[in-house]
């Protein structure tokens, strides 16, 4: 008897060597979210608890390579990016995605870490902009990052609509504005794809240990459009799985703790 293949799913992103963000919280999201994972790394990070205090980019070819190799042997049936690093290696992602059709596609606009590290070139910011956005079909960045792409300081939700409609006008099919960083009740997220507004509320869960969450999340949704749920479905399911990871997030380290990847199957602390 032949096996079924599960979904599919691609992470294009950089490494975290303390396991709680990037490609390494991507492919934790993707088994937890019932999908397979794979991953083509862009660049390796030295980072743990405390920050990032260095990173080493790949060659653009090796980027663009293991992309290549992967979709055309195994198949893709959705991906995601993370962090990019360099204008160089977004041209070459950018040419690969488009000439094998790989999507759909969802990218997290990574420009910093959450300590506040560069994770951009100086030169990358406009290739995001300019070559990566336009090929999403969903963007997810974070208010720094919304502030970044349209020069939107998001404080409400009036102003969650005005940055939509500006992340809208940069090309993608949709954007999600994230708002769980607002000084607010619950946690607010704002999709929108040109044709009206879908509001996502969850219970806000106060820790300081996040690290990996907007890692988690928009691998969350790409596992969904992996298995073939709609945009909205997934981005539903997307929510409620990191609402869960950042309630059983946990200290790790002297500094700030991962989001818990694992909450739907640890059996620790006991009951």
């Amino acid at each position: 008897m032949t096996a079924l293949q599960p979904p599919k799913a691609l992470t294009i992103a950089g490494s975290d060597s303390g396991g709680g963000a990037g490609a390494q919280a991507d492919l934790k999201t993707f088994l937890a979210c019932r999908v397979h994972g794979m991953s083509a790394l862009t660049a390796v990070t030295v980072q743990n608890s405390l920050g990032v205090s260095g990173f080493y980019e790949l060659p653009p070819n090796a980027v663009a390579e293991q992309i290549e190799s992967v979709a055309s042997d195994i198949g893709v049936d959705a991906a995601k990016t993370g962090m990019l690093a360099s204008a160089a290696i977004m041209t070459a992602i950018a040419e690969v995605v488009v000439r094998l059709g790989i999507g759909p596609l969802v990218v997290d606009p990574v420009a910093a870490s959450q300590h506040g590290d560069p994770l951009l070139r100086p030169d990358a910011f406009e290739a995001l902009r300019d070559v990566i956005i336009p090929l999403a079909a969903l963007i997810t960045p974070n208010l720094g990052e919304i502030k970044l792409l349209t020069g939107v300081e998001v404080h409400s939700r009036a102003d969650m609509e005005e940055a939509a409609e500006a992340l809208l006008a940069l090309g993608p099919r949709a954007v999600l504005v994230k708002g769980g960083h607002l000084p607010t009740g619950d946690a607010v997220d704002l999709l929108h794809d040109g044709s009206g507004y879908v509001e996502l509320s969850a219970p806000r869960h106060e820790s300081i240990h996040t690290h990996g969450s907007g890692d988690t999340l928009a691998a969350a949704i790409t596992a969904g459009l992996a298995r073939g749920l709609g945009l909205a479905d997934a981005v539903r399911e997307g929510k409620t799985f990191v609402t869960g990871a950042v309630a059983g997030s946990f200290p790790l380290g002297a500094g700030l703790g991962p989001v818990g990847h694992f909450w739907r199957v640890r059996d620790w602390p006991p009951v």
